[in-house]
């Protein structure tokens, strides 16, 4: 499977080129289920998306203290960058999926993509607070609090704006539409076309 939906690109797409695709949201923001549904549609092969939650249950399992100490995060996004570095390499599109709300987050990851000169874009995912909220309370998540997902919201409300998104190194930024705009996430993914 291609990175290109079938039938090549839909009017009015949104086309993100071959490169680093750096997702950007709070927890329950629709970032896990957006990926899904690209996936889902042919838009982007599962090996593109680099999860660090996904390397967090590999390598300890989903229930393990351990998996939640400076030295399990050291190793996860270790492994997180290692392997966008090697589809980076390859000249393959890598999504960086985690909460990258943070400066110092996108700084790590927007570093490996220039060492192999390729185009960092910013998928931001910003529901309104109260929605955010509700999709939390929906995931029934131990590992996040409602305080942590307040935490992230304004983290990225302050600093996660597009202009400062393109300041750090992003070549493009979109919103994804969500639940506000009246966009299922299937319905969202349509809206991009990965090359």
């Amino acid at each position: 499977m291609g990175e290109r939906p079938e039938g090549g690109i839909a009017d009015g797409a949104v086309v993100v080129r071959a490169g680093l695709v750096l997702l950007v949201g709070p927890p329950a923001s629709g970032k896990s289920t957006f990926v899904q549904a690209l996936i889902a549609g042919g838009r982007v092969d599962e090996d593109a998306v680099v999860s660090s939650d996904e390397i967090r249950a590999e390598l300890f399992g989903t229930s393990s203290a351990e998996a939640h100490t400076d030295a399990a995060d050291a190793r996860i996004f270790g492994e997180r960058d290692r392997r966008i570095a090697t589809r980076l390499a390859g000249g393959r599109t890598a999504v960086a999926e985690s909460t990258n709300v943070t400066p110092r987050a996108r700084a790590r990851l927007i570093a490996i993509a220039r060492r192999f000169d390729a185009p960092v874009t910013v998928l931001r995912f910003a529901p309104a607070l109260d929605v955010l909220l509700e999709q939390h309370a929906g995931r029934g998540r131990t590992d996040v609090t409602t305080a942590d997902v307040h935490a992230a919201a304004a983290v990225m409300a302050r600093h996660a704006g597009t202009d400062q998104l393109r300041s750090e190194g992003a070549h493009a930024v979109h919103d994804v539409p969500g639940r506000r705009q009246g966009a299922t996430p299937a319905e969202a993914a349509a809206r991009f076309c990965f090359t």
